[in-house]
């Protein structure tokens, strides 16, 4: 996909624990029913992580969510009508929706480039980073002994407003959500952070990837309850401190 992606949402779900075999069903048929949606360019349902660690051990088996490329705002504002929008919003306690806008996109996710290629732009409000990755198998372990460091410096890193792992699978896809106050905090995070920099310069030849994608987007609204993401505050450095909420 080399078009530009205009409208991305991200829709988050917070589940009680006893409706966790629902979110199986639900995470086992709806993938293809999302990308059937009229209007979809591009779907995943995704698990997520407490964003303590974001290794094995990180999952959050009470919150789920979608991401989602439109063809326009008029069809994205029909998902809660969907079949799959109704199916979730029947299990779920609480739920947010994030849109956005693709600032900058780099890889593929799934053989695709499902956010095209932004022509970038300036934004003085919060912003979305998002990370993907197919992990090689046999550098599996390599990579998790080197994602601690990196989790415990996100942890604390100024302007940081909500962090969380999400994946396809238990093993092997993986991925990161962080929203930062501005795309300043971003930066000092990703480029001069001893830690994350050390991680980037790694990657080359460490070799982890079978396919990776870097993705920054504009957060245009937040609808619902943004506590589901772990948006605990909107300005406060060091804030965000757990991924439950």
């Amino acid at each position: 996909m080399s078009t530009i992606a205009e409208l991305v949402t991200l829709h988050v779900w917070r589940v009680h624990r006893g409706a966790l075999p629902r979110a199986l069903t639900r995470m086992a048929v709806d993938p293809r029913r999302l990308r059937a949606l009229p209007g979809v360019r591009f779907g995943k349902l995704l698990g997520t992580g407490t964003g303590t660690s974001f290794g094995p051990g990180d999952a959050d088996l009470t919150r789920w969510a979608a991401l989602t490329v439109w063809d326009s705002p008029a069809a994205a504002a029909g998902f809660d009508d969907s079949p799959v929008g109704r199916a979730w919003a029947r299990i779920a306690h609480a739920a947010v929706r994030v849109d956005l806008r693709p600032l900058s996109s780099r890889g593929e996710w799934s053989g695709q480039r499902p956010f095209g290629d932004p022509p970038g732009g300036r934004v003085t409000g919060p912003v979305l980073a998002l990370t993907r990755a197919r992990l090689r198998a046999r550098r599996a372990a390599t990579f998790w002994r080197a994602v601690p460091p990196v989790a415990a410096a996100l942890r604390e890193a100024p302007g940081l407003l909500a962090r969380f792992g999400v994946g396809e699978a238990p093993l092997g896809w993986q991925g990161t959500v962080s929203v930062w106050r501005d795309p300043t905090d971003l930066v000092a995070f990703a480029y001069r952070h001893p830690e994350h920099r050390a991680a980037i310069m790694r990657t080359p030849t460490a070799g982890w990837y079978a396919e990776e994608l870097f993705a920054r987007f504009e957060v245009r609204e937040v609808v619902g309850d943004r506590t589901v993401l772990g948006w605990v505050a909107d300005g406060d450095p060091g804030t965000v401190k757990g991924g439950r909420a």
